[in-house]
């Protein structure tokens, strides 16, 4: 309900205002009628006449074009008939508009020969028309002559006699152009001169109208200011308090000064501030224990939080560091959680670089995944491998920086390094947890198999292995071998598994002569040809001295020589938690 001061102030503004307005109207109407009936010839006759006058010209330049398309047309090898046949037929077309825009154009310039409520200029416009007849019958007979003869030539395929022709209907068609466009400057100056003469007319129903405007303006904004001087400084502070908030500053509170609607509104933006300041605070803190997308797609998406969850096709990400504990031994609390914190720092700017969710934080582990609602099915994996190459790059920037956060060089930890599982697969994803507490998480075999490849590291002394969905879908970005086939824990089907060596195109050709030596030796450490398989793997370990998976390989063949495999091996290694 509007209380009575705001609605007093309202309606004594309006009133003034409208017994101002309703004066101020009726003596401009008066005056405007004469000024609109000058420019309704205007716009109704003066401008299409000249409309029409400028058409035939932009017809007569189209019928050009589509003869000499015509002439084209014949002049090929073979002739093309059809397009001859359509050009003559759009010519055609184009010189019936011409004949009805010249129609119309006389029709007008008549029309306003004939208005005598309104001054023109009718002995210029009377020569104007029939000028423009003369022009639409001598000059278009001649012109229509030339083109008959021109179309005759053309169909008979005489070229020799199209040329001058052609020239002849140019010049004439020139000529025609010529005069009607002297027509149309002739018709733009009556035109000037009406609207000159409407100008003149509108000037001196603008000065009445404005002065009188101006008299009834002064006393209603004097009115007007005095009566909504308090209601304009309310809403400006309102006003400013909005833009601030839409500007993200949460901390400029509006003064409120008055008892009225607008205090009353004022008192409720400001509570609405302090709610917005303590939910963006909730936000900024959760995104430092969740990561952000995720917040805003639980607060922005209610269907995240549904408890099924949904069975989508992701990449998941374990990073470790490697020989943590035994690193580890000697620092004191305080110096571990710097380093903890900077190595996290580090691996975690990769990942999010590359659109991925930060799971979690599992003691030195970091578990990451890719996939919808957040990346497109056909991102992730290869987002996935270039974080990978990416947390390994870090590294070295993490050895770089330990001295300088422990305040001491030699320490073991300078001789960290990483070890990463990536696989693709099928997982449920969802909010899973109790009812009381929720994680917006990623579960299924697919986790299981990024754990345990992460953990193969170990056997292969490799920093990163991968599964084969994850190379199937990221190999376009990335260069890789293949390591082994193996079994993990949990598992009974064979995985393929794979090391990123590098970017594609980034890795050099000595690395892809081991790579390809290695894979000989896989191949023939596969079918039993242990020698062969010794010889392609010692030669890889000459090329890239220290290549774990190829000391791993070596040192297996040596164990089957004592150890021979069962008649059954498939090739396959199983390998332990």
């Amino acid at each position: 309900m509007i209380k009575q001061s705001i609605k007093r102030r309202i309606v004594a503004i309006a009133a003034g205002l409208i017994v101002l307005m309703m004066a101020t109207t009726v003596l401009s109407m008066v005056m405007v009628g004469r000024v609109g009936h000058l420019l309704d010839e205007l716009t109704t006759r003066y401008n299409p006449a000249n409309a029409h006058l400028t058409r035939i010209d932009i017809l007569s330049l189209e019928r050009a074009l589509a003869l000499r398309r015509m002439v084209i047309a014949k002049m090929q090898e073979p002739p093309d008939e059809a397009g001859y046949v359509a050009r003559k037929q759009l010519y055609e077309a184009k010189s019936a508009e011409v004949d009805r825009e010249a129609r119309a154009a006389r029709e007008l310039i008549n029309e306003i020969i004939a208005d005598t409520s309104t001054p023109s200029n009718n002995v210029a416009l009377a020569r104007i028309e029939s000028r423009l007849g003369s022009l639409m019958t001598d000059g278009r007979r001649l012109l229509m002559q030339e083109n008959r003869e021109l179309f005759t030539s053309l169909d008979a395929r005489d070229f020799a006699e199209v040329g001058p022709l052609l020239s002849r209907v140019d010049t004439l068609r020139d000529e025609l152009s010529q005069k009607i466009e002297a027509l149309r400057q002739e018709m733009v100056k009556e035109s000037d001169d009406a609207i000159a003469t409407i100008k003149a007319e509108q000037s001196q129903a603008v000065l009445i109208s404005g002065i009188a405007t101006l008299l009834a303006a002064v006393v209603g904004l004097i009115f007007a200011n005095l009566v909504s001087g308090g209601i304009i400084r309310s809403v400006r502070r309102l006003l400013e308090g909005t833009r601030a908030v839409e500007a993200g500053h949460l901390d400029q509170p509006i003064d409120v000064t008055t008892r009225d609607e607008i205090g009353e509104l004022a008192a409720a933006f400001n509570r609405m501030v302090v709610q917005l300041r303590d939910n963006r605070r909730v936000r900024e803190t959760f995104g430092k224990y969740i990561d952000p997308r995720v917040v805003e797609g639980l607060i922005d998406q209610p269907n995240l939080t549904a408890a099924e969850g949904q069975r989508r096709l992701m990449t998941v990400l374990f990073c470790d560091l490697k020989g943590f504990t035994t690193l580890s031994e000697g620092l004191v609390p305080q110096g571990l959680v710097k380093i903890m914190n900077r190595y996290f720092s580090l691996m975690s700017e990769p990942v999010r670089t590359n659109s991925g969710i930060i799971d979690k934080y599992i003691g030195d582990c970091i578990m990451a995944y890719w996939g919808p609602p957040f990346v497109g099915q056909a991102d992730h994996a290869r987002l996935a491998s270039l974080a990978t190459l990416e947390m390994i790059e870090q590294i070295e920037r993490l050895r770089r920086e330990i001295p300088d956060l422990l305040g001491v060089r030699g320490t073991p930890m300078e001789r960290c390094d990483l070890r990463i599982g990536v696989a693709t697969g099928e997982a449920l994803v969802g909010s899973i947890g109790s009812d009381i507490m929720m994680s917006y998480t990623v579960m299924g075999d697919v986790v299981n198999l990024a754990s345990r490849l992460e953990g193969a590291n170990k056997i292969y002394g490799t920093r990163n292995l991968v599964s084969a969905n994850t190379i199937a879908a990221a190999a376009g970005a990335v260069e890789f071998r293949e390591v082994d086939r193996i079994v993990v824990e949990g598992q009974t089907r064979p995985e393929v598994i794979f090391e990123i060596l590098g970017r594609s195109g980034e890795v050099t050709p000595e690395r892809l002569t081991s790579r390809d030596r290695y894979q000989q030796g896989l191949a023939a450490y596969r079918e039993r040809r242990w020698d062969d398989a010794f010889s392609a793997l010692t030669s890889t370990l000459e090329a890239t001295p220290g290549d774990g998976p190829s000391m791993c390989l070596l040192a297996r063949i040596e164990s089957i020589k004592t150890n021979p495999l069962p008649e059954n091996w498939d090739g396959s290694w199983h390998v332990p938690k």
